[in-house]
């Protein structure tokens, strides 16, 4: 019997409408445009409105997804949505946007793993779709990074922003084009690096998002880079044989030291972060569209996918788009 192969039928993303920029951060919290391009290289981010969550945000980019395979949403029997900023504590921001596709079948739940879920929740997909449980699914990574931020931290304010990216996956028995493998890693102990000051159980909030910079930008160039190479063995894949190096867009400097730890060249580097900072698990799908969409990402392409996140989590994963 052939083996199956989960492949990216189609891919979509939404970005809200607001612009904020760092001038305009800059008349609110003691920073420059300047200060935060030099150390980030984000540019600007998209804040949702008020009347806007999280499941809108993801809601949009199924859609998008969804008309790039050709599919109506009834052809859909499952749905993994990653985010760390649900719409409600229950039920799921998948379940929301399940019902809002109109759909009755199949099943729907949220993976948690903050910046790296949208790796993670491809991983889960990937496996319920091999097992031959389902058949075609929704994979979304969407936020609304906005809402947990302090907007007096200028550490922290400065970086993230809201979108939302999907992917529609299905099961294929033809051809070597789709996700290919994966890895993926936590550690727990790091979690004073990276978090939120509240949850439900802990202070009945949701805090606000708290992070020692220096320490993070330290792990992630070291984790991710490990990790993928990893992959690549595993994989038997050798780096020079990667069209493009997909990573999460938390910060320019990150994403090049990656590359340069990796040897992978820079023009192969698809960085979005300027445009919309750092939107957590959505932001590999937003980075992937982006390339998809200005012609550089093209059907056939091998691509390096990788994100770290709070937790500390990380991950890695390699597509034939």
């Amino acid at each position: 019997m052939t083996e199956s192969i989960c492949r990216v039928a189609g891919q979509g993303a939404y970005l809200p409408e607001r612009v904020l920029t760092n001038a305009e951060i800059s008349t609110f919290v003691d920073t420059s445009d300047e200060w935060i391009r030099a150390r980030t290289g984000i540019s600007e981010r998209r804040i949702a409105d008020e009347s806007q969550t999280t499941s809108d945000l993801g809601y949009q980019a199924a859609k998008a997804a969804l008309a790039d395979a050709g599919l109506d949403a009834n052809d859909i029997d499952l749905i993994v949505v990653a985010t760390t900023t649900a719409d409600l504590v229950f039920p799921s921001t998948a379940a929301l946007i399940q019902d809002r596709l109109g759909l009755r079948q199949g099943a729907a739940f949220d993976v948690q793993a903050v910046c790296s879920g949208f790796i993670y929740a491809l991983a889960v997909a990937d496996g319920l779709l091999k097992g031959g449980v389902f058949n075609r699914a929704l994979v979304i990574g969407a936020e609304t990074m906005s809402r947990i931020l302090d907007w007096e931290d200028r550490s922290t304010c400065v970086l993230f922003g809201d979108g939302a990216g999907a992917w529609v996956l299905e099961r294929s028995q033809e051809g070597n084009s789709g996700l290919l493998g994966y890895d993926l890693r936590c550690e727990g102990r790091y979690t004073p690096l990276l978090k939120t000051t509240g949850g439900v159980s802990a202070t009945k909030t949701s805090g606000f998002l708290t992070m020692e910079g220096p320490a993070v930008f330290k792990h992630a160039v070291k984790k991710i880079s490990n990790s993928m190479e990893r992959l690549l063995e595993r994989e038997a894949i050798d780096i020079a044989d990667i069209d493009w190096f997909v990573p999460h867009q938390a910060n320019q400097r990150i994403l090049e030291g990656v590359a340069d730890k990796l040897k992978i060249s820079r023009d192969k580097v698809v960085s979005t972060v300027a445009r919309h900072g750092n939107t957590s698990a959505a932001s590999v799908p937003l980075a992937f569209h982006q390339a998809v969409a200005d012609g550089r990402i093209q059907r056939g392409h091998l691509c390096l996918l990788e994100a770290l996140g709070g937790g500390l989590t990380w991950g890695s994963a390699l597509v034939r788009f």
